[in-house]
């Protein structure tokens, strides 16, 4: 097994080019994607689909200033293949699953397109910034070939600011996976007399910049052994300035503890407690994220997580 000490796993790296008004995002992921994925014997197509997903919350979550804050990404089709996907990024902490159809999901080839997998869906993507209570939620329709092409085009029509999304997930033969993200951005200067950017997907600014992050390969997002600061000098090195901002550690953070949870039942009246519990007093409440069961005896006593 490779050394995991020589790899670039498990980490969000912002950068920023000053002279062109644009800002962008490097992921990796590894381990906590194993970690994630483990949870559930999800088949190969469906572990793909929500490594592309944690992929870019990792992207998207990682630009929130409020560190507190939270961003789900919820991807659903009444009556589709996959019935729900979600996951969310809150302080670096990642989580996600999804529910589908296995006997429908059978019938699909082994590498199925979005459509097949959602048809007519939708994205939705939340922003909970927990300093100042506000809530922004835009959605979009699932009209691409990709989760990363529908999370672009929430940028576009929603906050109306040019952005450029790549993630590449790859399956190693040792059967971990590792994934990679570019998320770039083209910023509003907005200044008295200028021209708001966001207004112009034109712009010769933001052409150059995506025409160079459009270059990166899937094989070099999705390999260890680069580094992101790599990447990036690769994309940029003839820049005047790249700005490479702090690193953000990135891990598995399903927020179901014991505690949490027997607080929640402990919340129902005594007797809705014993209308939810079986013959034996015991009311048994399962996370869809982790895939832990945690018994809690009527009274909000708990009897164990596992």
């Amino acid at each position: 097994m490779p050394d995991l000490k020589t790899q670039d796993l498990d980490r969000a790296l912002g950068f920023a080019i000053p002279s062109r008004s644009a800002r962008g995002r490097m992921v990796r992921l590894g381990p906590v994607l194993d970690t994630v994925l483990s949870a559930h014997a999800y088949p190969p197509a469906i572990e793909a689909l929500l490594a592309e997903a944690l992929t870019l919350a990792a992207l998207i979550g990682s630009t929130l200033k409020d560190a507190s804050g939270q961003l789900t990404m919820q991807a659903q089709n009444k009556g589709g293949v996959v019935e729900l996907l979600v996951c969310d990024y809150k302080g670096g902490e990642l989580r996600g699953y999804v529910q589908y159809d296995a006997d429908r999901l059978a019938e699909l080839p082994a590498d199925p397109t979005l459509f097949a997998l959602f048809g007519q869906g939708y994205l939705a993507i939340t922003f909970d910034l927990a300093v100042t209570k506000e809530r922004y939620q835009g959605i979009v329709p699932l009209d691409g070939d990709t989760l990363s092409q529908a999370a672009e085009s929430y940028f576009v029509q929603s906050e109306q600011i040019p952005s450029l999304v790549r993630v590449a997930v790859r399956k190693r033969p040792d059967g971990s996976t590792i994934a990679g993200g570019l998320f770039l951005q083209h910023l509003p200067e907005g200044e008295d007399g200028r021209e708001r950017l966001h207004t112009r997907l034109d712009h010769p600014e933001w052409e150059h910049v995506a025409a160079l992050g459009g270059t990166m390969g899937a094989d070099e997002l999705a390999e260890p052994a680069l580094p992101l600061e790599t990447l990036i000098w690769r994309l940029f090195n003839e820049e005047s300035e790249v700005r490479v901002l702090a690193s953000i550690a990135l891990a598995q953070g399903c927020r179901c503890t014991p505690e949490h949870i027997a607080s929640v039942i402990g919340k129902f009246p005594i007797e809705e407690q014993r209308d939810m519990a079986d013959a034996e007093g015991v009311i048994t409440v399962d996370c869809k994220f982790c895939a832990r069961n945690f018994p809690i005896r009527v009274g909000a006593e708990l009897v164990s997580g596992n």
